[in-house]
């Protein structure tokens, strides 16, 4: 009797301790400083401890960090620094390109993160003066989550950034389970043109085109590396059956009013067919969080058929189309945000 009194203590004790273990909130992850990671520049950085005062050299590292909470450690970024709008009012440390030293240097970060677009010049440079830079390069989407869990790591967000990759993750997948199944014969010949002149494209090792194939799309230009010119011979001879701008400007720049207009463009594929889209250039150029808005919205103009909801526009949800939105769909068709078979959609609904 006294050994069965026992055994059933000892199995209330472990369902008590299992029902403890599900109600008490899992203890957060810590960095422990100090700690040695390798950045994309392929070199052991240490940071000796957690990051208090932050300089960005980059607006793609800059969104990296507000998304991970950490706003108010950032005491410096670039004049290109424009979201989320709490970073136009910290201190302006220059370009990406041409950044002041010397303004760095007396804002006294302990941590400075440092792009692609840097030059190694800078980084070298402010190493030399004794401070800690770390690298990040991404060039695709794989490369971005990885780069978010580093800066989580060394910042002490690895929390929020494990929380930010998952979402992202299954925003990527979502769109992804819908387009893997597609054949060569169903992905659209894609280009990306950025400027008119010259031509510039994106090939392989760009975010664009890691955007366009996720989407359901075929790159033309697959076969160059990064972002090249090209002819507008070779770009007629690719015949793009969807061409996705993007320019300073937007959609009342000069390179979006080129590709709409240019005679010697008429006779392709997209021309033809009215697929001609502008896309904010910093959700698709520009390697930080929002870069899955690019991958919806391009993913959007290469399949309509499979990821455009005209219901998107009753904005409102009286599952009706007002006519201030039927008006708003027919604006973004002249707009180059949807196509015209698009806006028909909307304007159906509208006077059904």
């Amino acid at each position: 009797m006294k050994g069965d009194t026992r055994k059933r203590l000892f199995s209330g004790i472990v369902l008590l301790l299992l029902i403890a273990a599900t109600l008490l909130p899992v203890p957060s992850s810590a960095t422990t400083y100090p700690l040695t990671v390798t950045d994309d520049l392929g070199r052991n950085i240490t940071i000796s401890k957690e990051p208090e005062r932050i300089i960005s050299l980059a607006p793609s590292n800059t969104e990296i960090l507000f998304a991970l909470g950490l706003g108010d450690k950032i005491v410096g970024v670039t004049n290109y620094c424009d979201y989320p709008p709490e970073a136009q009012s910290k201190e302006k440390i220059g370009g990406p390109w041409t950044p002041n030293i010397e303004k760095i240097v007396a804002l006294e970060p302990d941590l400075i993160l440092a792009a692609g677009v840097n030059p190694i010049s800078v980084i070298e440079e402010l190493e030399h003066r004794g401070l800690t830079v770390f690298g990040i390069e991404a060039v695709d989407l794989d490369d971005l989550l990885n780069d978010i869990g580093k800066v989580g790591l060394i910042t002490n967000r690895e929390d929020e950034a494990e929380e930010l990759i998952e979402e992202m993750r299954e925003r990527i997948e979502a769109v992804e389970e819908k387009t893997e199944g597609l054949s060569p014969a169903q992905r659209p010949r894609t280009v990306h043109i950025m400027w008119h002149n010259p031509i510039w494209t994106s090939g392989r090792g760009t975010f664009i085109h890691d955007l366009i194939e996720r989407a359901g799309g075929t790159n033309v230009f697959a076969d160059l590396q990064g972002y090249k010119s090209v002819t507008l011979e070779e770009l007629i001879q690719r015949d793009p059956e969807v061409i996705i701008v993007t320019a300073m400007g937007g959609a009342g720049s000069g390179t979006w009013k080129w590709v709409l207009t240019e005679p010697r463009l008429a006779g392709i594929s997209a021309r033809q067919t009215g697929r001609i889209y502008y896309v904010e250039s910093s959700w698709v150029e520009r390697p930080g969080p929002r870069i899955v808005l690019g991958l919806e919205q391009v993913a959007k103009y290469i399949h309509p058929e499979i990821f455009f909801n005209p219901w998107d526009y009753d904005r409102d949800g009286s599952r009706r189309i007002e006519k201030s939105e039927a008006i708003r769909a027919v604006q973004d068709y002249f707009n180059g945000f949807i196509a015209k078979m698009q806006a028909l959609q909307v304007l159906a609904l509208y006077f059904a």
